[in-house]
């Protein structure tokens, strides 16, 4: 029998950590218990003090990405001491927010969004769609890190976004698994088509964007229903490398 505190609270959390191995947290999931392994996960990355997350609404979450892209855009950044905090987050993090981004070596969300380290929990890859990997990611800081907002942010001259218009024009066969990338982003590209716009690329791109906000809002059962509960909100970005400016859509 576990030792129980006056509160109700578990103090053994050795116990837990036990079954954070792999066969543990699938037998887990699979009884349906996936809160409770995630209460287990979350004992094994407290914080030796025992603070507790830095709970805000999506709104405050989104509030503070807007500002933050806001002073780095008048290059007037508030973050500049990274080592401040740095003993604190060995021991725990709790990210105002899921990025999901693309590769692209322009592209850094913490210096964009002007935030500091462990602030945001970042998935990347060239074209900022969503794959199972990403989804996994994703379902991760929502439902262990207790992140209440995910943001997809795309950006100007996408090269792979491009490089899928460019394809889907010439029907070229690339190498390697590059042409799973152009895969992910072609739907995006068939809308951009529709939609007629004076700039293929920049529809392309936010049409890009949209795609995947509307697949995570439905990705269940993690994600679809904490944005159901109104705990999560996937939003929409676009930015603007000359001029590091991030609309949001």
């Amino acid at each position: 029998m576990p030792a129980w505190n006056a509160k109700g609270s578990s103090i053994v959390c050795a116990r837990h950590r036990a079954f954070l191995s792999r066969r543990g947290l699938l037998t887990a999931v699979a009884a349906g218990t996936l809160a409770a392994a995630s209460a287990r996960i979350r004992c094994a990355e407290a914080a030796p003090d025992g603070a507790g997350s830095r709970a805000i609404t999506p709104e405050e979450a989104l509030a503070r990405l807007q500002d933050g892209n806001g002073r780095y855009a008048a290059n007037a950044p508030a973050n500049r001491d990274f080592s401040a905090g740095r003993a604190a987050r060995a021991g725990a993090q709790y990210p105002i927010a899921c990025i999901v981004g693309c590769a692209d070596a322009r592209v850094a969300p913490d210096f964009i969004f002007d935030q500091g380290p462990g602030d945001l929990f970042v998935v990347r890859v060239a074209g900022n769609f969503m794959n199972t990997d990403g989804l996994a990611s994703l379902e991760y800081g929502v439902s262990v890190l207790g992140a209440p907002l995910i943001l997809v942010l795309g950006h100007s001259d996408c090269g792979a976004v491009k490089a899928t218009i460019d394809v889907m024009k010439t029907n070229a066969v690339l190498p390697g698994h590059l042409p799973a990338l152009i895969d992910a982003i072609r739907p995006a590209v068939d809308l951009a088509e529709k939609a007629r716009a004076p700039d293929p690329l920049a529809e392309a791109i936010a049409q890009n964007v949209r795609h995947s906000v509307r697949r995570l809002e439905q990705a269940g059962p993690i994600l679809a229903e904490a944005v159901a509960a109104g705990r999560v909100k996937v939003v929409g970005g676009y930015y603007e490398i000359a001029t590091g400016k991030v609309a949001f859509l």
